[in-house]
């Protein structure tokens, strides 16, 4: 969604009627995924007002506001685990039922299509507009425009990226992970097939994905020793611990529905989570706060030592998976959601279907993709227009002009971009 665009790729899918036993409530995996769609608005706004509070100095400040400023940047980790839950689970479906997954082909092109036309615009315009004396080099617009930039450890700019472009280093992350899922789905189903039936495939996949989270923080080994390299932190191991936090909500929401007998402990654990999301949220609040502390290291990004790095991927884990798991493991909304400022939206956790499925959330859902790219942008575009400095400057004079600036091209991108190569990719494939 990227970052980012991550959608499910199985639309289609059919699914056992919950009129079946209508006592369980079992998760949602199938159709559009409204709640998942209101946290992917949440961290686009997220990461908007993280690059603002930074330009402008105010995240990099000492104090408790600049720490809760700078712990915006999770979302990113939100980002990868919706990632995670929403393009794993046809693999998961698979691995569980011990059929062939999904075709890669045609999931790699869904991807494609869906990624590079929006963003391709916008890495055009910032190419022209601020990278000027690198237009002449093939290398650079090739690095560019393939989303390998990350890749170059000897850049000619500062920072993660081209100027205007330094957010896209997620996005590089975000199709790395795309093009390794595939492998990751067979590797993981390979694994999962030893196992004689569903709850042993469900487990043994658990473990996988347990071992991959534990590889993403073997990753910092190499960034750090012997000699720090920076670059590392913006490349997918590092963030596969988030993905796999997402690929293992995926397994248990269709584990769910593939347990045998009449109330198993993965349908129990479904329905407690999604019955608790002021429990999940409060706890990933807790994570917050503690990326916010000097125990996740410096505020700037890829800084600090192995050390503080491993808490700073931990609290990204732990507050992606809170998060995001209420939603994830909710069943499928029966109806229309209760507007929030009625008494019934605030029994048995309905206030967060009813935020996450406000129309707003679901409007900045829609755009959410081109808020991300454009962001970086409208925001030095400002700068330079009002005569700031590098963390100068009020955040509050910066934050209202550069989000209505990054909602009105996002708009636009999202009306002649993406949904006309979203129509076109789909006549394509049939």
């Amino acid at each position: 969604m990227a970052p980012h665009p991550s959608a499910p790729e199985d639309r289609d899918v059919q699914v056992p009627s919950r009129s079946a036993d209508p006592r369980l409530l079992l998760p949602q995996v199938d159709g559009r995924h409204e709640a998942l769609d209101g946290i992917r608005a949440t961290a686009a706004l997220m990461v908007l007002v993280f690059h603002v509070a930074a330009e402008t100095g105010e995240a990099l400040a000492p104090g408790v506001l600049g720490g809760l400023l700078s712990s915006l940047d999770l979302a990113v980790p939100l980002f990868f685990t919706l990632s995670g839950v929403l393009l794993y689970r046809p693999w998961a479906r698979a691995a569980l039922d011990g059929v062939r997954g999904p075709r890669a082909r045609t999931y790699l092109w869904r991807r494609a299509a869906r990624v590079f036309p929006a963003y391709w615009v916008v890495a055009v315009a910032a190419l022209l507009v601020h990278s000027q004396d690198e237009l002449g080099s093939p290398r650079y617009w090739g690095e560019v425009l393939t989303l390998t930039f990350p890749f170059n450890t000897d850049p000619p700019w500062l920072g993660t990226g081209p100027h205007g472009l330094g957010q896209m280093w997620s996005l590089s992350v975000e199709v790395s992970f795309y093009l390794l899922l595939p492998l990751l789905g067979l590797v993981l189903a390979l694994w999962a097939r030893r196992g004689r039936d569903v709850d042993a495939r469900g487990g043994r996949l658990l473990v996988g994905l347990a071992v991959m989270a534990v590889l993403g923080l073997v990753a910092l080994v190499p960034q750090f020793h012997p000699e720090q390299r920076a670059y590392m932190h913006t490349w997918l191991p590092r963030a596969a611990g988030l993905f796999a936090a997402g690929m293992a909500l995926a397994v248990l929401s269709e584990w769910a529905w593939r347990e045998p007998g009449a109330d198993g402990p993965v349908r129990r654990f479904c329905r407690t989570v999604a019955a608790s999301p002021g429990v999940c949220w409060l706890l990933a609040g807790g994570f917050f706060v503690l990326n916010a502390t000097d125990a996740a290291g410096s505020r700037l990004v890829g800084s600090g030592d192995i050390w503080t790095s491993a808490v700073h991927s931990l609290t990204g884990i732990g507050f992606a998976f809170f998060l995001v798991a209420p939603a994830a493991l909710a069943p499928h909304p029966a109806s229309a959601p209760v507007p929030l400022r009625r008494a019934a939206a605030w029994r048995s956790g309905r206030w967060m279907e009813a935020l996450l499925r406000h129309r707003v959330s679901q409007f900045l859902a829609r755009i959410s993709y081109g808020v991300f790219l454009w962001q970086f942008m409208v925001l030095y575009l400002w700068r330079d227009f009002t005569g700031q400095e590098v963390y100068t400057g009020s955040f509050w004079l910066d934050v209202v002009p550069v989000t209505i600036g990054t909602v009105l091209l996002a708009m636009a991108t999202h009306r002649w971009v993406e949904k006309p190569v979203r129509r076109w990719s789909h006549r394509f494939l049939r």
